[in-house]
């Protein structure tokens, strides 16, 4: 499913609007969300660093996974750097999010020496105290089972 953040910054209103679209239908972007914040507080995230830019942009409207959250981030960055700028878009893929996942994990190809074979796993180790342990004491409950309640019923040929 692609994603796509349009982001605005209006230094007028001193604000920043981040709009949210997704791909609900191929190749059809529809409009999910939309969250304005506070230019002041967007710039002391800045200040605090990018994971506090992330905090500040998250909430619960728009909680985007950590790679999206980054590249949103990234982007604000851009935004409030040394060459501002009105306005920035991010598309993103969650194919990308899959196979980035995929690439963290290692894969081992050699496989150790000691493999596990028939015989470990038929190993008859029995405890030997196993008969001489004490047999179930009898359980009060106040359960009753009834023997024979229940006959067997064959269907009446009539």
């Amino acid at each position: 499913m692609k994603h796509k953040y349009l982001i605005e910054r209006s230094t007028d209103q001193k604000q920043l609007t981040i709009k949210e679209f997704s791909e609900l239908d191929k190749e059809d972007l529809s409009f999910l969300c939309q969250e304005t914040y506070d230019e002041e507080k967007i710039a002391a995230a800045i200040s605090k660093g990018k994971e506090a830019l992330i905090a500040a942009l998250r909430t619960p409207n728009m909680y985007p996974s950590s790679l999206f959250a980054n590249k949103i981030a990234d982007a604000v960055l851009t935004m409030y750097g040394p060459e501002p700028s009105p306005s920035g878009e991010v598309v993103l893929d969650d194919v990308d999010f899959i196979i980035k996942q995929r690439v963290k994990r290692k894969i081992v190809d050699d496989i150790e020496d000691n493999e596990t074979g028939i015989e470990d796993v038929l190993d008859d180790d029995i405890e030997d105290d196993f008969d001489e342990k004490s047999p179930l004491k009898k359980i009060n409950t106040s359960l009753k089972i009834v023997d024979d309640e229940y006959e067997d019923f064959e269907d009446d040929e009539s």
